[in-house]
């Protein structure tokens, strides 16, 4: 799919977090406090922008009457519908394919809509956040996380000329025109993030830095020992922390 002048030169599709991974209950214990949702008649809606396989998105089941996850990948789709049907929950969350323009939604259904580390990959970001404003019920809730500017490492990697190795430090620092020339996925800083999400129409009610999960770190031992000492509280006031920028805004 070919994307307007926003896109990176080498944007990359994104890749979910696998069911079980330490990120998800992070994610969750930070974002669920903010997803109380305007009671109705038939029950609260969630959507899930980007759902992939649904690790996620699964982990607010208790807390709407219906989930709808969209997601451009028919693969990951695959997955969490069986996934669903393995908890019984074909009644209540759905799965629904997106065509990368238009979220399959009627304009005003959704309560809520949650996106994680999705925008930085979409064809045109704008679009996008134009579309969950579309979706989302006057008052509706959105929360939305992207990769972090001041984390060490840019987390989707870079094609970098003679280095193998696509994780190589500080390249997230680098002044934007350089970092989007390499990198496989957009980065913000949390202004950055901020002034987007309000040009869309929503007014942002706080913004957090989301501390690294370290799912990543494959030696147990140090994994271990820094979730321990430095990295156990799920945010921090510190971006060097951090992974995730996350906003919460209504529209």
């Amino acid at each position: 799919m070919t994307g307007p002048a926003d896109s990176l030169p080498s944007l990359a599709a994104g890749a979910p977090a696998t069911y079980g991974d330490r990120l998800l209950g992070r994610r969750y214990r930070l974002v669920a406090p903010y997803l109380s949702a305007p009671a109705r008649a038939d029950g609260a809606t969630l959507l899930d922008f980007g759902c992939g396989n649904g690790a996620q998105t699964l982990t607010f089941s208790e807390l709407f009457t219906r989930i709808v996850g969209v997601d451009i990948d028919g693969q990951y789709l695959g997955d969490f519908q069986r996934h669903i049907g393995d908890r019984g929950l074909g009644r209540q969350i759905f799965p629904v394919r997106y065509d990368g323009t238009t979220v399959p939604l009627a304009d005003g259904v959704a309560d809520c809509a949650v996106s994680f580390t999705v925008l930085e990959h979409v064809a045109d970001e704008k679009r996008a956040l134009s579309e969950l404003a579309r979706v989302l019920a006057p008052g509706g809730r959105l929360i939305i996380s992207v990769p972090n500017r001041w984390w060490i490492f840019e987390t989707h990697g870079a094609d970098l000329p003679l280095l193998p190795w696509n994780r190589v430090p500080l390249v997230s620092w680098w002044p934007k025109p350089l970092h989007d020339r390499f990198a496989r996925a957009r980065i913000y800083g949390k202004a950055e993030i901020e002034a987007k999400i309000a040009a869309a129409g929503f007014t942002v009610d706080c913004s957090f830095y989301q501390t690294a999960p370290l799912d990543m770190l494959r030696w147990r031992p140090l994994q271990k020992l820094m979730r321990r000492l430095v990295f156990g509280n799920d945010s921090t006031s510190i971006p060097l922390l951090a992974t995730e920028v996350v906003v919460v805004a209504h529209r």
